[in-house]
């Protein structure tokens, strides 16, 4: 296990440097973006239309942040992740137009996406469900929101954010999975234990 700490916009060629059980802080920008913001960044792509910033070398959170605002000021006050697996429908296609480096949420996400990070250099940071207070005190600044009709969980905060973190790296560059891996030995295991008790499945 080794620690990183890593400025966007990121490098593919430093992603690479990267495998699972490594841990990450990222500095500089990340982006929140949940199902209905990944699916309106999609559309845009297929219409020819720019999104309001470039992604490439960022960080996508997995995230419906709470935030308040005084004035015109927008503040984070709690950001915990989303579970990922809703955005696995459109996280390889996202990956690879818009070439972000790091996604961050829990719970972990599927082949196709593994897939699509090995081929465009990308990992997945698993951040602790529960830590949303740890995650905003990382946020120094908000310095904006895009798609605010979608509403505010759903809309694309842009975050200025100092050793984000620790992300735990469970999808890396290089087709390693640690949530794959571990479905794998559960039902290499529970088929173990149908067999000592005789059930057959």
């Amino acid at each position: 296990m080794a620690v990183y700490k890593f400025k966007t916009p990121i490098s593919e060629q430093d992603i690479r440097k990267l495998k699972v059980n490594d841990v990450l802080y990222v500095t500089g920008t990340i982006v929140t973006a949940r199902d209905q913001a990944h699916r309106r960044a999609l559309e845009y792509f297929q219409q020819g239309k720019p999104l309001p910033l470039n992604l490439e070398g960022l960080a996508v959170f997995h995230c419906g942040p709470v935030v308040s605002k005084e004035g015109d000021k927008w503040s984070a006050v709690a950001a915990g992740p989303t579970t990922s697996t809703r955005m696995d429908i459109f996280e390889d296609e996202f990956i690879k137009n818009f070439k972000v480096r790091v996604v961050i949420g829990k719970g972990g996400m599927g082949k196709k996406t593994t897939d699509a990070m090995a081929k465009y250099g990308a990992v997945y940071g698993a951040f602790t469900g529960g830590a949303a207070i740890l995650a905003a005190k990382a946020i120094k600044n908000v310095r904006g929101v895009e798609w605010l009709d979608l509403g505010t969980p759903e809309a694309l905060w842009i975050f200025e954010v100092e050793e984000f973190g620790p992300l735990a790296v469970a999808i890396d560059s290089h087709g390693n999975n640690i949530f794959l891996d571990v479905a794998k030995n559960v039902e290499a295991n529970k088929q173990r234990i149908y067999q000592k008790l005789g059930i057959s499945t």
